[in-house]
């Protein structure tokens, strides 16, 4: 891994994030080296000509002035990077940051595919209402393994009960679902009693990584082969639109709310965690800015 160190501004900026008025990246690059990573477009910014992956900058910042101001405000840490990638270990950037905001209101959300967060669970707890959400995609840790260096899944699961259990508000964000592997029903039965909201959403493929997925259901999934390029060469969407309606019907035999690209964190009536279906999600956000 090559590290470098990087003087910034400020570790918070502001957002276009639909969820979020500001975020926070600790770091540019990520240790986790998600095969499918949409970040990888960062290096274009960066100047890093380095493989996605293989490449992290620790950012340094000063203190942030007056972080009160952030007080009501929503800042959603992780929206290009890992907060909890094997560097935060030696590094603790990110729970630097927390420390700083240690006593402001602001509405806080950490999403993160690493076991490495209950470290800062003191901190956490300080917020008023956080957010914390873990990604999984696969119960199956030999398809984990292929794809990232995150936390096994065993682990990222019971960081969820840990949180859960501590009354902190969860998410299972089963991101992103690999057509014909990623079994959606087994992952929302693993986890309905222990998350508040279940996030889905489907594998877009685009710039570097797509031939490198492409290659890899060639090479392990042969039986997927068309089913893929049916999706991502032909782009057809009939897929999506089979399992929106066979999740809803499970969600409905079984109880669920289940809702499509609503606010993600809707109130609950409900026992059971919401499911919130982001399959249209792309496809609507450009339907929205043709409109402008």
């Amino acid at each position: 891994m090559i590290i470098n160190h990087r003087e910034v501004k400020s570790v918070i900026s502001k957002s276009n994030l639909p969820i979020a008025g500001f975020t926070v990246n600790p770091y540019i690059g990520c240790a986790h080296a998600c095969k499918y990573c949409y970040a990888d477009f960062m290096k274009r910014f960066t100047n890093h000509k380095e493989k996605w992956g293989t490449f992290v900058d620790v950012k340094y910042w000063p203190n942030i002035k007056n972080p009160q101001k952030y007080s009501g405000k929503t800042i959603i840490v992780g929206s290009v990077t890992d907060g909890y990638h094997p560097c935060e270990k030696e590094f603790k950037k990110t729970r630097e940051f927390l420390k700083e905001l240690e006593g402001v209101d602001a509405n806080l959300i950490i999403t993160t595919k690493s076991s490495l967060i209950l470290r800062d669970l003191d901190l956490i707890k300080k917020f008023p209402d956080p957010i914390i959400s873990l990604s999984i995609n696969t119960l199956d840790e030999e398809f984990r393994k292929d794809m990232d260096n995150a936390s096994p899944i065993s682990e990222r699961l019971n960081t969820l009960k840990r949180f859960h259990d501590e009354g902190i508000k969860t998410v299972c964000f089963v991101s992103p679902i690999f057509p014909g592997i990623t079994d959606v029903f087994e992952i929302i039965n693993e986890v309905s009693d222990y998350v508040d909201y279940i996030w889905l959403e489907n594998l877009n493929l685009r710039g570097a990584y797509k031939k490198v997925i492409l290659d890899y259901i060639r090479e392990k999934h042969p039986d997927l082969e068309l089913l893929y390029e049916d999706i991502y060469k032909h782009k057809n969407m009939d897929y999506w639109s089979e399992l929106d309606k066979k999740i809803e019907n499970f969600a409905n035999k079984n109880g669920y709310m289940y809702v499509i690209d609503e606010e993600p964190f809707l109130i609950n009536p409900l026992d059971k965690p919401i499911i919130i279906n982001y399959f249209y999600h792309e496809k609507i956000r450009q339907s929205s800015k043709n409109k402008k």
